[in-house]
Formats: structure tokens, C-alpha cells, sequence
């Protein structure tokens, strides 16, 4: 087992700097009315960079052992919360955008199904807390890409038509 550590070190008020075993920085803060100076990042939506981060990272890797040419990947997460404290997340859905003139549905389903299922670990961290699934339904917008709507399980809404992915209003 390895353990991992993290430093928190306040600077003011709630504005607090954070660093990990990688030994890079990163600040964290609050809104003004509740002690903060509104200079960071909030703890909570830290969370969403993660496994954003960590999803993206495992799909470009995968399809990169496939030799699958990825011209960029875009991923955008939204979190529903409770309104009562301690506000947590009650689900999270993502959309992911893959670009290139090659990439299959099969090949950006593969790589989004390992990456939840096998490699992300903030992915197998959340998944008995909060609910993950898509944001669909799609259309295409702009050339050469694959949508790709995902619910931990059960990938759905593919497009290979594109030309970029909109959500339909």
C-alpha cells in the first residue's frame, strides 16, 4: 500500500494553499461574505476537476495504446447539490467530446468504460456516494469528433456523424 499526503496551510481568513506529494501548490478559498477573499478554487469544485482530470487522463492514454490519433478531448462536468449542509453532490454528469478524423464510437466507448471501470480511481472513490450519469441527448454540431453521453455501467449516445456535440434544448 502507498500513502499518499497532502498539506493544508491557511493564508487568510478561509484562503488556504494546498500541496501534495507532487509538490505543486494550488490555492483554495471562499466568497468574501463568508471570510474568504474570492482568490481560489473551492474545495467542492475540487472535486470535479478531479475526476474530470483523472477520466481525460486515463481515455487519452487508452486510446493512445490503441494508436487511436486523438486530436483533444473535452469534458464537461455538472454537479447537482443538496441544499441543506453539509451541501454534498447527490449526482454528477459528464459529457465527453473526443476529436479526431479516426476515432470510433467503439474506440471512445472502450476507453470511457475502462477508465470508469477499471482505471479511474476518483471515479471508483465516488461511485457509492453520488450518482454519475449523462447529460444527453446529443446532436452534431462541427466535423470530425464523437459524443459520448456516460452513466457508470451503460455508456450511451454515441455520434460519429459530427461535427461537434451540443446538447438538444
Amino acid at each position: 500500500m502507498v500513502t499518499k499526503t497532502a498539506t493544508i496551510r491557511q493564508v487568510q481568513g478561509i484562503s488556504l494553499a494546498g500541496r501534495t506529494d507532487s509538490n505543486h501548490w494550488i490555492v483554495m478559498d471562499g466568497p468574501e461574505e463568508f471570510g474568504g477573499s474570492n482568490a481560489g478554487i473551492r474545495p467542492k469544485e475540487l472535486l470535479l476537476l478531479a475526476l474530470g482530470g483523472c477520466t481525460a487522463s486515463d481515455v487519452i492514454s487508452i486510446l493512445r495504446k490503441k494508436r487511436v490519433p486523438l486530436d483533444g478531448i473535452d469534458i464537461r462536468l455538472t454537479a447537482e447539490q443538496t441544499d441543506e449542509h453539509p451541501q454534498v453532490f447527490t449526482s454528477i454528469h459528464i459529457d465527453f467530446v473526443l476529436r479526431g478524423e479516426h476515432i470510433t464510437p467503439q474506440d471512445a466507448e472502450r476507453a470511457i468504460e475502462l477508465s470508469e471501470t477499471k482505471y479511474c480511481a476518483v471515479s471508483a472513490m465516488l461511485r457509492n456516494s453520488v450518482a454519475i450519469t449523462p447529460l444527453g441527448p446529443y446532436r452534431a454540431r462541427r466535423r470530425s469528433g464523437v459524443s459520448i453521453a456516460h452513466r457508470p455501467g451503460s455508456l450511451t449516445s454515441c455520434s460519429t456523424t459530427v461535427r461537434s456535440i451540443r446538447r438538444r434544448p
